[in-house]
């Protein structure tokens, strides 16, 4: 079984959800979306989880990307980063900023946000503008993260797009972890969790930036 998860975001009890049913399930390859365990309550916990996955693909996200490029322009996610600056060794933040940041996979096309961005993705519906985001790329399946949402649906210029959904924050109104799996086609996957254990440790952080993370875990929405 070919797994595709993420989206992580440090939420270690739905990505061992989501481990435990693929695992028993034979997974044995997987492709690794990027926005792995910062900020959140379990950083080293869930880097070292994922690291024991047997052939794992890893891409970078814009949260590994941040790790070395914070978003100065961006005063709140500077404040979450600086409250969980030193959660992880240096040389694992060093590590997960060298990633790649696109990976191809049996013709199939993998990134974070898009092929231009990390930071931009594609909506569920269409949107003017949107072939932009392709930066080129042309008549093949593009498979992204970055916006939380699990959907599938025919884009600019002939391409396929795939977003496998949020294994640690859903935005699409489905509190659920989100996932998919790869065996000549996509199919996607929900795994329901210990939600209230989730989001009272990311309450835990105080301020905004816990209501914020502790809201969309229970909600499955801002």
């Amino acid at each position: 079984m070919f797994v595709v998860l993420y989206d992580i975001h440090g939420n270690l009890p739905a990505l061992e959800a989501v481990l435990a049913e693929v695992e028993a399930a034979g997974a044995d390859r997987y492709l690794l979306g990027g926005d792995y365990c910062t900020p959140s309550p379990w950083p080293q916990e869930t880097l070292a989880r994922l690291r024991e996955l047997p052939n794992a693909t890893w891409i970078r996200g814009n949260a590994e990307r941040w790790l070395r490029e914070p978003p100065v322009d961006r005063p709140e996610v500077m404040a979450s980063y600086d409250l969980f600056h030193g959660s992880l060794p240096d040389e694992d933040n060093e590590w997960l900023y060298s990633l790649e940041t696109q990976a191809e996979l049996d013709g199939i096309l993998y990134v974070h946000g898009s092929p231009l961005s990390d930071v931009e993705s594609f909506a569920p519906e269409p949107q003017d503008g949107e072939e932009r985001m392709l930066a080129g790329v042309r008549d093949r399946t593009v498979v992204f993260g970055h916006s939380h949402q699990q959907f599938r649906r025919a884009g600019p210029d002939g391409t396929d797009l795939v977003n496998p959904g949020s294994v640690g924050m859903p935005l699409d109104g489905d509190p659920r972890a989100a996932w998919a799996t790869w065996d000549g086609d996509f199919e996607f996957h929900r795994t329901g969790y210990d939600h209230e254990r989730a989001a009272e440790a990311y309450r835990a952080f105080g301020g905004r930036l816990g209501k914020v993370f502790g809201n969309r875990i229970l909600r499955g929405s801002d």
